[in-house]
């Protein structure tokens, strides 16, 4: 068994390296070495994340504290949003993916470790060892860098030739929606509200659009994303912070509330405005990740409106849609990554993404 490469791999590459909370520094390092079973790729780019930005600032359920553990593996280099170019590929690895020199991949962002009870079930997405890219060190080193390497177990797939490239940063986040709108089991007669139209609620937006539901509303604060969901396809765009979205959905459905509720803002008040605005029996589908615990009153769960409570996790089986979509122009995301900067301003790309105010979705590029 060989690894084929080309010859004008380096040995040292430029990286971001975490080293804890606040410490995140571009340095030079050595550029991945390969075996037989896995895949060098040069990165084209990579997307910043709002896991990113939380795992910078020292998010507990990443670096561990409040009762729970550490996750993260320091140091490591962050980044999982990425596509880029095959340079080196083992014998294995070409049979098992079907990848060769010069092909554009893009790889799942978690790394399952194939042998625990969830992998062994075909659950590979809920990992028990929940390896992903960009957040632990030497197993999983992510792809804010020049290269990065695909390990045995990763999940790769080859983007089709005349691919659109500037969008391929978008593949991963807009996988993430698909699951989630799926996890909704969106109906021809629903009305859909999706809470937060940052890069994932727009996806999820597009998403369920093509599942031709009754309506579509999309809720944001900024009046300049609700602008852009319009632009996508929301049949309402409503501002919280302006008006009482409750009521106006109650008056929609003849006060019955929404069928379907996908929550993808981020905010603890993003909960309990869905649990006021969707119908009894109806579809709550969890997505955000929050950094501080979020109080509610249970008991809309159950006694009074007997929901259908949905978690929503990475993108499992979905990247073959979300390359598709992009690929066809069904999904659209060109306005949706509105940054692209140079790795070494690693830092201005954090702060955008942080303030959200500029920025949707930025990527950095080697």
């Amino acid at each position: 068994m060989e690894v084929e490469r080309k010859s004008d791999i380096p040995r040292k590459m430029k990286a971001v390296v975490a080293y804890k909370p606040g410490d995140y520094r571009l340095e030079e390092v050595d550029v991945p070495e390969i075996n037989e079973d896995e895949v060098l790729l040069r990165v084209g780019g990579c997307g910043i994340c709002a896991g990113d930005v939380k795992g910078y600032h020292g998010a507990p359920s990443f670096w561990g504290g409040d009762g729970q553990p550490a996750w993260i593996i320091a140091p490591f280099i962050p980044g999982h949003e990425f596509y880029g170019q095959v340079v080196a590929i083992g014998d294995q690895a070409r049979e098992k993916y079907g990848l060769n020199l010069g092909d554009w991949v893009v790889s799942e962002q978690i790394i399952p470790c194939g042998k625990c009870r969830f992998c062994l079930e075909g659950s590979y997405w809920m990992c028990e060892v929940h390896h992903i890219y960009g957040f632990q060190g030497k197993v999983a080193d992510g792809a804010f860098a020049e290269y990065v390497k695909l390990p045995s177990t990763a999940r790769n797939y080859r983007l089709p030739d005349g691919f659109p490239l500037e969008v391929a940063p978008y593949v991963e986040p807009l996988a993430c929606a698909i699951h989630a709108v799926e996890r909704a089991d969106i109906q021809f007669y629903d009305v859909v509200v999706i809470a937060g139209m940052g890069a994932l609620g727009l996806g999820m937006l597009q998403a369920a659009k093509l599942k031709n539901p009754q309506m579509v509303i999309a809720l944001d604060v900024r009046d300049q994303r609700l602008e852009l969901a319009r632009k996508l396809g929301a049949d309402l765009a409503l501002n919280p912070a302006k008006e009482d979205v409750v009521k106006k959905i109650k008056e929609l459905t003849d006060g019955y509330g929404c069928d379907v509720y996908i929550q993808a803002s981020g905010h603890p008040n993003g909960v309990i405005q869905g649990l006021q605005a969707i119908r009894k029996m109806g579809r709550y589908v969890e997505f955000s990740v929050y950094n501080e615990p979020t109080t509610v009153d249970w008991s809309i769960i159950g006694d009074r409106k007997e929901l259908d409570l949905r978690g929503a996790h990475l993108s499992p089986k979905a990247y073959p849609s979300a390359i598709r979509f992009l690929n066809s122009g069904e999904i659209k995301a060109d306005e949706i990554i509105t940054h692209r900067l140079p790795l070494d301003n690693f830092m201005e790309g954090f702060k955008l993404v942080e303030k959200g105010e500029e920025s949707i979705k930025v990527v950095l590029i080697p």
